[in-house]
């Protein structure tokens, strides 16, 4: 194994060399350097694997060696060896081979559990259920086992079988279940559907392959049923396939446009994307709502059709993700993704936000306007570069409370106190009518907050960390004494309620259980239309599509100042 290991990296060395020699570089030096640093590193090696006090795992060690240097360089350059190459073929494509569902760990069992089933996949059809606890899987026991040991253990090649034991919480029923394991295609459209006034929505969650031909259909369905404006949704979707942005984009733009030019050190890399088919529709009204987790392929949609002047870009700047990355084979059945270029939306911007020449591997920096470059759209509408795209209508999201991140997120609360309060609402209540108007009634809310202070539950509480650490530091420069009583009064208004804090988030903390009960029952495609009601970017969407006046105002270039 380690002559293979040395073999590829000399084999590395040989195309690095050729390849530098191919551009012509002027650094007559950099072929020796790779060269010497290479030999170097096999030499260390070499030396640790004979005489190291103990015997060393070369997998270990040298992919150690590979993560580290990758991690110089940007975040998303990354080495798979053989047994992690499916992780990446599932990011690219969108499939897996298991039962289809979202599993996590409950911390007052020491077991992983049954979180949320696919609809019309094998989990849903064989019949098991949120909070369903996984106890063995084969032969294999599964109590204290982490979520990706049970991950993998549930995943496998197509049409094989297993025997999943299970306990429902509900009945104490232990139960055993022969599931056939299928490709699991992750929905990349969860969610559409004609609201209010003609609007349509479109929930795209990710550039997974082919999605454009979903995101198609959706909209010719829609358009039939009397859609009259769109509303599409990118928020939290963090890209993918660039040609399925440029298909996306196609739909709504002339066929011949420029839309994304990618640059890199190599020339024979670099190209041109260009719309390729006749549009299907260039005159109706367009919303794309994006926020911090849109990114790569979802920025190059929302920003080309900005650039565009096609549609209204609504919400919170997105990431910032201007790199595009291609899969490289390596020796040994191994796979580098590796960033080779950045791409350029139609104005002529990049919009990497990430500073990646930096000894740590790179780190979020948007850079002021006042730094920024101007580029212009198709109608002569300013738009800048320097991290992300700047939406042209801002509204951003409400902030979660802490309490309610502590209740919500797996491995957050070990009382469990949400999660089994929702099985047992689940248990007394068979169904729960349409997904898009369901709401948890306030006498259900009051048996939650009973619920959660009867469980112990605790979480990290802000103000006392600040007002201890404020109180440390005034002891320490010797101001404390001086203000002590202001203090002691501060500490004691910032004393914690939790009956209180509970009912001052009452609407957050309702539309989090609302939004688990509705996957229950109606799966992800009845989350995402029950969120609708609350999403307050959605409303505001709806208002300007509205008042196309305004719509069309947006997207209209300020008049020159004289």
């Amino acid at each position: 194994m380690i002559k293979k290991l040395l073999v590829a990296l000399c084999a590395f060395a040989f195309i690095s060399q050729t390849d530098a020699l191919a551009q012509g570089t002027s650094d007559k030096n950099h072929n020796f350097k790779v060269a010497k640093n290479l030999e170097t590193f096999s030499a260390i090696y070499k030396y640790l694997d004979m005489m190291y006090v103990d015997t060393l795992n070369a997998d270990e060690v040298i992919g150690n060696g590979i993560n580290a240097m990758l991690r110089s360089l940007d975040p998303y350059t990354v080495f798979y060896p053989e047994d992690k190459v499916k992780e990446l073929n599932l990011m690219i494509s969108g499939k897996y081979a298991g039962i289809g569902a979202l599993i996590r760990y409950n911390l007052k069992l020491d077991n992983v559990v049954i979180d949320e089933p696919y609809e019309n996949m094998p989990a849903a059809e064989a019949g098991l259920k949120k909070g369903d606890i996984i106890l063995s899987i084969n032969d294999s026991a599964m109590h204290k086992k982490t979520t990706s040991y049970v991950s993998n253990h549930l995943r496998g090649d197509v049409g094989t079988t297993f025997l999943l034991k299970i306990k429902r919480p509900s009945t104490g029923k232990i139960m055993k279940l022969k599931l056939t394991r299928k490709s699991i295609q992750m929905p990349a459209v969860p969610y559409y559907g004609l609201q209010q006034n003609g609007i349509g929505y479109l929930n795209l969650n990710s550039f997974t392959v082919d999605c454009s031909k979903d995101v198609r259909r959706a909209f010719i369905e829609m358009k039939k049923e009397g859609m009259k404006s769109l509303v599409l949704d990118l928020r939290n979707n963090g890209g993918g396939s660039l040609q399925e942005a440029i298909n996306i984009v196609n739909m709504f733009v002339p066929k011949g446009l420029t839309l994304v030019n990618t640059k890199g050190k190599l020339q024979r890399a670099n190209r041109e994307y260009k719309t390729a088919v006749e549009p299907i529709d260039t005159l109706m009204p367009i919303v794309v709502l994006v926020n911090g987790e849109t990114a790569s392929a979802s920025e190059i949609t929302s920003g080309s059709l900005q650039d565009l002047d096609r549609a209204v870009v609504m919400g919170s700047r997105t990431y910032g993700k201007g790199l595009v990355q291609a899969p490289m084979d390596l020796p040994y059945n191994g796979n580098l993704k590796l960033t080779t270029s950045k791409y350029y939306i139609p104005s002529g911007r990049c919009i990497q936000a990430i500073n990646y020449k930096h000894s740590r591997g790179g780190y979020v920096e948007h850079v002021p306007d006042s730094l920024t470059k101007e580029f212009r759209t198709a109608n002569g509408r300013i738009v800048r570069d320097g991290g992300g795209i700047n939406p042209d209508v801002k509204v951003l999201p409400d902030s979660l409370p802490n309490i309610a991140f502590y209740l919500a997120s797996s491995g957050m609360d070990s009382t469990e106190v949400m999660l089994n309060w929702e099985l047992d609402y689940i248990k007394q209540h068979p169904t729960i009518g349409e997904a898009k108007n369901f709401v948890i009634s306030d006498a259900d809310y009051e048996s939650f907050k009973a619920a959660v202070t009867k469980s112990g539950f605790k979480y990290d509480r802000q103000s006392e960390k600040a007002i201890k650490n404020l109180v440390d530091i005034a002891k320490f420069e010797g101001y404390y004494d001086d203000a002590k009583p202001e203090f002691e009064a501060l500490e004691k208004k910032l004393q914690h309620n939790l009956a209180k804090e509970l009912d001052h988030h009452k609407q957050t903390i309702k539309q989090l259980v609302t939004a688990d009960l509705v996957a229950a029952y109606h799966y992800q495609r009845g989350a995402i239309a029950n969120s609708l009601q609350f999403d307050k970017q959605w409303k505001e969407a709806v208002r300007l599509l509205g008042n196309i006046d305004e719509y069309k105002k947006i997207l209209t270039p300020a008049p020159n100042k004289k």
